[in-house]
């Protein structure tokens, strides 16, 4: 037999957990089974949904990649942008001119060095990154309003070079995006059968977006749930005690500044592909409004805020003009009246406004702290 008393002085072994309560009590939490159930339809939903709905999922997908970063920004480190808008574009004709072949289109002789698509992708994304870093030592220095106006200056330069760099932009009409291809898989419209359901450029992307949208999300969500996270909310919280407690604040500002610009230009690329032509004129000041909008209403400094923000203020006016007609004080776009985009801008403004005024926190703080035990 075994000596199984224990001898003086020596400690005892704690016993090993065992991973079946935590599994059971996981699986009995309600969350659990709303990201299962919302897994399943969102794999589904391109067997299902028409171009329209997809196209409207595509567009808040990569809204979504935005708002993350400008979250990161924004929420997470105290740090006010109105450019975002302009690291999308870089994001958008970095990838129209680093994929495409060139040629003439509108009148403007295009220059484009064909790389492989999913290579220009990349590129695409760290070129929007190296426009951040150059901007960077700036925004490292800057803080609040400051930063807001030196970043509303990317902008107007951003406007001026995407309506007169007509070789690189195709001028006011824009340019052509050549579709992706990853491997020799292509996602146009060339017509793949899967399960009897045709797959157009809408579905195949679907499952793109989705994959960029879910790593992006993880990604954001380990920076802010670390040690860089800490930092950030600390330099947000009060800047001077973060420095005296040894935090580089001039370092996390120019680096969480390069990387909410690499989000933008991940979010660039996305919106060029669903739209497949990219004009000077979308990538303007209504649109960094509209990210900031994004989000203020889902949540400052959480993932979970930027994804349902961006989803609310970008299907808002595609769901007005879809539903123009059975709408009231609504019509469609040409007619005269109030037009979806207006009445969609008044709406989410107004959206703005209750979250200051009742939900300092946003959508998502009540739903993060109706599953916290009092």
């Amino acid at each position: 037999m075994s000596d199984t008393t224990a001898q003086p002085g020596s400690a005892a072994k704690p016993a090993p957990r065992t991973p079946g309560p935590v599994l059971a009590a996981r699986l009995r939490h309600p969350r659990t089974w709303l990201w299962a159930v919302g897994t399943v339809l969102l794999l589904a939903f391109p067997f299902y949904l028409d171009r329209f709905w997809l196209q409207a999922g595509l567009f808040a997908m990569a809204a979504a990649i935005g708002a993350i970063g400008l979250n990161l920004l924004t929420g997470a480190t105290g740090q006010l942008s109105l450019g975002h808008a302009f690291f999308l574009a870089v994001g958008a004709y970095g990838y129209c001119v680093l994929a495409g072949e060139g040629g003439t289109e509108n009148g403007h002789e295009l220059s484009g060095l064909g790389l492989p698509s999913w290579l220009a992708a990349v590129l695409a994304v760290l070129l929007a990154g190296a426009a951040g870093g150059l901007f960077s030592p700036i925004a490292s220095r800057l803080r609040g309003a400051y930063l807001g106006i030196a970043t509303l200056a990317l902008i107007f330069i951003g406007q001026h070079v995407l309506f007169n760099a007509g070789s690189l932009t195709g001028g006011y009409n824009g340019r052509a995006v050549p579709p992706l291809s990853v491997f020799g898989f292509g996602f146009d419209d060339t017509e793949v059968t899967v399960a009897a359901v045709p797959f157009q450029s809408a579905e195949k992307l679907w499952y793109a977006a989705l994959l960029a949208l879910l790593l992006s999300a993880l990604f954001a969500r380990g920076v802010l749930r670390g040690r860089p996270g800490r930092a950030l909310n600390a330099i947000r919280d009060h800047r001077i005690a973060a420095g005296v407690m040894g935090v580089p604040v001039a370092r996390y500002r120019a680096g969480v500044f390069v990387l909410s610009s690499m989000y933008a230009g991940l979010a660039g690329v996305l919106l060029a592909l669903v739209f497949q032509r990219t004009v000077p004129e979308y990538f303007g000041m209504v649109l960094s409004l509209e990210y900031l909008a994004m989000i203020v209403i889902g949540g400052l400094g959480t993932v979970a805020g930027a994804v349902v923000g961006a989803a609310f203020v970008s299907l808002l006016p595609q769901l007005l003009t879809h539903y123009s007609d059975s709408l009231p004080l609504v019509s469609a776009p040409g007619t005269g009246g109030l037009a979806p985009g207006e009445a969609s801008r008044y709406l989410y403004g107004a959206a703005v406004v209750a979250a200051v005024l009742f939900l300092p926190g946003g959508l998502t703080r009540p739903m993060k702290n109706s599953g916290e035990k009092k």
